[in-house]
């Protein structure tokens, strides 16, 4: 121990050591300690290994650097344990999810993640420049972005910059040349400045590494490291327009931030202190609730097999025909096919067939079945073809006589002991496919010859399912009529029901809750028929549901009512009708949202009326704390906020981070919508975590209407935030020159409104 500095040898860790990265001057390893059963990672520096020499003031230098780097503790910074002798370097915290280098090419980050990461670089950064004396880290890039397997932030290689000296010999910029590092350097350091390296350099860096989150490209990607230097030099950065269109406005602001970083004059940047409070508001914003509810949908069922040609075509998975026929005919010569097979059936009767014709004979009959010819087949079935014989994709003959939709072809393969219930490949029996044309005279036809009829495909759909699908109402009477069971429920656990509310077939819902249809059954995401229809905008589906008793107050997955639903697509008359029916206006989703918050969301100002008038929670709280009035000062126009006013909603509620809904408005930018707040008697001084007002948040933005509103309506000119910074201060400190001229004028105004008359 050296103080509170641990130092190992290679000995203290088992002998796999894996290497993690290795660049011109330094290596990382993966290394477990063999006592102490934990993995860490040691930073390796072969140029200290090579030169033994090195005088005792170096070693001591290094060690006193890497002992400020052990007493740096904080949530955002890579923790460093101690020195490692042999082979020479820093023994650190081990990171399991790698750097952000190697992520920003493979994850498809939200822009809330992107968000997260570079406010959380930003703290990192602001605890390290907070340290008496600041600790400048001085190669700030993704590659020293580390992150948990959560993809959260820790800052790595903090204070090396001495150490990599030490170890490469090399100055600054040919070190930040040679580690392809050029792209972070802030311009003053490559004109050569006489002036020392400081916190600005560090910032210039962040913007850089803020500009390929957002993006997730590499700055300054196969660009020569000359061009790097003069473009560099001269003020040029990276492309803006590579920052994609859908990017929300909180980024957008980020944009601000982040050119701001960037800018050529070290003087015009901000500190971190300023970065990591405008960051932690921007990251509340893009952080606040987005309701996303599921909905719901359901493809149309139908057999995705190809139909069957009699005619010696040839299909891509082999269905129709098989060797045997295609030795008859040429795929080239129609006519020749049919003139040959026309002969074998004249001849059958007289003629011994052979074992490779027999073997051959479900091809004859199924191409005499698509080809319609009753006479032909006949003869066939008398010559003891077999009736039950199938097509590579699994068509038997009485398929084929279906899907053409004759009656008398599917009789006689009856007759001849035709099995009404065997499947093809996919499970589609014979009655599936009538149900998905909708032939009655077959389905009964089928039905008395014993027909499955509640026979189940591949996906667990019943015929009953597929009529309920195509309206088909003779069918579906027919099928409930030979006791069908209409609760049965296909693989997402959708039963008949389910089917007929998704397509609004009204008329077949009642017939299926007549005969005992469960309005109860939930599909896997606990959703009823009743949720499905309001969902779909089924209005007389919905209504017919009702009727039968289905459970009005029914949670699906994510706790979600119809009426949650009702709410979410605007349909009024739904909504009235589901609360005329028993419907709680004041159930949450699983995320805390009622009814109410959804029509706020959403701008539906007559729901609002109606949820309020039947007593919903004006002052409801959902997810971080939101209120309905938060989310209409977030997302909607102004008049639906002033309906909530007007019914009651608080001005001055505050959410989870003591955003009110002045707050909010103000950093929309929304005066009218201020203005309503004011009216409403709203805090013009209320703060939020990080002790913002409202005007601070307009300073900030740079809003003087916003500013000159809120002081007439009683901001305070001094009024300070957490870091102590007052209105004016943050205008100086964000170069917002008209603001800062606005401010100091409104100042001497108030100390000459305070002066002693002469």
């Amino acid at each position: 121990m050296m103080g509170t500095l641990t130092r190992f040898s290679k000995g203290d860790f088992e002998e796999d050591w894996l290497l993690l990265a290795s660049g011109g001057f330094s290596q990382v390893f993966q290394v477990r300690h063999k006592r102490w059963r934990t993995v860490y990672v040691v930073k390796c520096f072969p140029g200290l290994q090579q030169a033994p020499t090195l005088d005792r003031a170096t070693l001591d230098f290094l060690n006193e650097e890497a002992g400020k780097m052990e007493k740096v503790k904080f949530q955002h910074v890579v923790s460093v344990y101690g020195l490692c002798d042999s082979p020479a370097g820093i023994v650190m915290e081990h990171m399991a999810g790698g750097s952000l280098e190697k992520a920003l090419p493979t994850h498809r980050m939200t822009w809330q993640l992107k968000s997260r990461i570079i406010q959380e670089t930003s703290l990192g950064m602001n605890f390290l420049h907070g340290l008496n004396p600041p600790l400048l880290h001085l190669n700030l890039k993704p590659g020293n972005i580390l992150l948990d397997t959560h993809m959260h932030v820790k800052i790595s290689d903090f204070g090396l910059f001495k150490w990599m000296e030490v170890s490469s010999g090399l100055p600054y910029i040919e070190r930040s040349a040679l580690s392809n590092s050029l792209g972070y350097v802030a311009p003053e350091m490559l004109l050569q400045s006489s002036a020392p390296p400081g916190i600005k350099c560090d910032v210039y860096s962040f913007g850089i590494v803020m500009w390929e989150v957002l993006t997730q490209k590499r700055a300054f990607a196969g660009v020569s490291m000359e061009t790097v230097i003069v473009g560099v030099a001269a003020g040029k950065h990276p492309c803006l327009d590579l920052i994609g269109d859908d990017c929300p406005g909180e980024c957008l602001q980020m944009v601000n931030v982040m050119k701001r970083c960037w800018d050529q004059q070290p003087k015009r940047r901000p500190n971190f202190t300023d970065i990591s409070a405008e960051l932690d508001i921007l990251l509340s914003l893009i952080q606040s609730p987005v309701v996303n509810l599921k909905k719901e949908h359901l493809s149309r069922k139908t057999s995705l097999r190809p139909s069957f040609s009699g005619s010696g075509e040839s299909n891509k998975d082999g269905c129709p025909l098989s060797q045997g026929m295609s030795s008859l005919a040429g795929e080239k010569d129609k006519d020749l096919f049919h003139s040959s097979l026309q002969n074998v059936v004249e001849n059958l009767e007289s003629f011994v067939i052979s074992e490779e014709a027999t073997e051959n004979r479900p091809d004859f009959l199924h191409c005499l079945v698509a080809d319609g010819n009753l006479e032909q087949v006949a003869v066939l079935l008398r010559q003891g073809a077999d009736v039950n014989g199938k097509t590579p994709c699994g068509y038997t003959a009485l398929i084929l006589a279906v899907q053409k939709r004759s009656l008398e072809m599917v009789s006689l393969l009856l007759q001849h002991g035709a099995d009404p219930s065997t499947p093809d490949n996919d499970g589609w029996t014979p009655l599936h496919f009538v149900t998905q044309n909708g032939d009655d005279r077959i389905a009964r036809l089928l039905l008395d010859h014993k027909a499955e009829v509640d026979a189940q495909e591949l996906d667990g759909w019943t015929p009953l399912h597929l009529a309920s699908q195509n309206n088909f109402e003779s069918v579906v009477r027919l099928l409930l009529s030979r006791q069908a069971d209409p609760n049965i429920q296909e693989s997402e656990g959708r039963t008949a029901l389910h089917v007929a509310a998704y397509y609004g077939q009204v008329k077949l819902a009642k017939m299926l809750t007549s005969q005992g249809a469960d309005v109860e059954k939930r599909q896997k995401n606990h959703r009823t028929a009743l949720h499905v229809a309001v969902e779909k905008g089924k209005f007389r589906v919905v209504q017919s549901l009702l009727k039968n008793r289905a459970a009005v107050n029914c949670l699906d997955q994510n706790l979600c009512t119809p009426l949650h639903l009702a709410v979410l697509k605007g349909k009024y008359l739904t909504c009235e009708m589901l609360i005329r029916y028993g419907a709680n206006v004041d159930l949450s989703t699983d995320k805390g949202w009622t009814p109410l918050h959804l029509a706020s969301l959403k701008g539906h100002v007559e729901i609002i009326s109606l949820l309020v008038g039947n007593y919903a929670q004006v002052n409801a709280r959902g997810s971080l704390g939101w209120t309905p009035l938060h989310l209409a000062m977030r997302y909607s126009e102004e008049h639906v906020a002033s309906e909530l006013l007007r019914q009651g909603a608080d001005p001055n509620a505050a959410e989870n981070s003591a955003w009110t809904p002045l707050h909010l408005a103000v950093q929309r930018g929304s005066l009218p919508g201020t203005v309503s707040l004011l009216e409403y008697k709203a805090d013009v001084n209320s703060k939020n975590k990080s002790g913002w007002t409202p005007a601070h948040l307009a300073v900030l933005k740079g809003n003087l209407p916003m500013i000159q509103t809120l002081l007439q309506a009683g901001a305070l000119l001094e009024m300070e935030d957490d870091t102590g910074c007052t209105l004016l201060q943050l205008a100086m400190r964000s170069q917002k020159q008209n603001i800062v001229d606005f401010l100091q004028g409104q100042k001497s105004s108030e100390a000459d409104s305070m002066s002693p008359e002469v």
